[in-house]
């Protein structure tokens, strides 16, 4: 139901009970860590070597990674993120049009993750968006605010051309041709996720979204400039993602750890929320096509067996949206028998 909205209804004072968590299940806030060694890699360099180097440094040791210099402006993004709280600002009239709990629409706003199956909600909602082709997605776009359709398509071009361009440094960084990631993923979906998170009474008992991994290729995501929330999980701790001025985000997703065949890590990330400030984030997801065969290549399995089984992105990905978003990672149920023993 569309009055499920956070953005709609008034202000809390405590949290409802339906986002309280169990308390072994809760962010634990004040043990989580900074760390001043996350990768930020400029992609302006010249050296294309190096960046291939840092970038093969960050998949294996953290899973995600900040560029800057990455193609897309600043007045861009400032753009982007602007339509992006205009929509939620919108009327709860124009946002129940909107308005859906059905995970396989191509357009919808909705809540939490996954509200028909989940027992504990997430103080989050979003926008999502089918992203590619967009001449078959964005007549169905929200018509409001008035420049929604055409900022966000323009947005969605460019991070394509980013996304390609960084499959190129992983493929290379990997020991395979630029274009081998490209060809395997066959002729990629895009999607997008508008992510609001509300002023939250008591944010120690919830989440934004918690625990996961991406079930995708590559997440592209746009932080809030103002208001931290990311977090990431390296060695058993929870690290915050202070936002670099208008860098963007990268996460590995779990199409690239099974492709690489577990040298790349997709990370474990969540969403945490504040009890001062809204905070919004815009994800991008690159997906294989449905029909592509995600295995590594032959080059990752001289030496050492495959850890996966072979695969279809939609064999995978209906067994995600099976599953509750922080149960063990997917991947796990198609280990090969070698891979178990790893």
């Amino acid at each position: 139901m569309a009055d499920q909205l956070l953005s709609t209804t008034p202000h809390h004072d405590t949290l409802p009970e339906n986002y309280v968590r169990p308390e072994s299940e809760r962010p634990r806030l004040l043990e989580v860590v900074t760390d001043s060694n996350i990768p930020v890699i400029n992609l302006s360099s010249s050296d294309k070597s190096l960046i291939i180097s840092q970038i093969a440094n960050a998949c294996e040791n953290y899973g995600f990674f900040q560029v800057v210099n990455h193609g897309i402006t600043e007045e861009m993004l400032r753009k982007v993120m602007g339509i992006g709280m205009e929509f939620f600002r919108l009327s709860p009239e124009e946002k129940a049009k909107l308005y859906s709990d059905d995970p396989a629409k191509k357009m919808r706003l909705s809540t939490s993750f996954n509200v028909k199956k989940e027992t504990v909600h997430n103080w989050r909602d979003y926008l999502r968006l089918h992203c590619y082709p967009l001449e078959d997605f964005v007549p169905d776009w929200p018509s409001k605010p008035e420049l929604f359709k055409e900022i966000m398509s323009t947005y969605c071009t460019q991070v394509r051309q980013l996304g390609f361009r960084l499959f190129g440094y992983i493929s290379e960084s990997l020991g395979l041709e630029e274009d081998y990631i490209e060809k395997v993923l066959g002729k990629q979906e895009q999607h997008m996720a508008v992510n609001y998170y509300p002023q939250c009474p008591e944010p120690e008992l919830t989440y934004g979204l918690p625990a996961h991994t991406d079930p995708n290729a590559l997440t592209i995501l746009l932080q809030d400039q103002q208001v931290t929330g990311l977090q990431v999980l390296k060695e058993g701790k929870w690290i915050a993602v202070d936002p670099v001025p208008w860098a963007l985000t990268i996460n590995i997703g779990d199409q690239l750890q099974a492709l690489s065949n577990g040298r790349y890590r997709s990370v474990w990330h969540r969403a945490v929320v504040n009890s001062n400030k809204e905070r919004m984030s815009i994800a991008s997801f690159l997906c294989p096509c449905n029909s592509a065969l995600i295995c590594p290549p032959k080059k990752l399995t001289e030496h050492s067996p495959a850890i996966y089984r072979s695969y279809t992105y939609d064999e995978y990905y209906k067994k995600f949206w099976s599953r509750n978003l922080d149960q063990e990672h997917c991947l796990e149920l198609f280990k090969t028998n070698s891979g178990e023993q790893n």
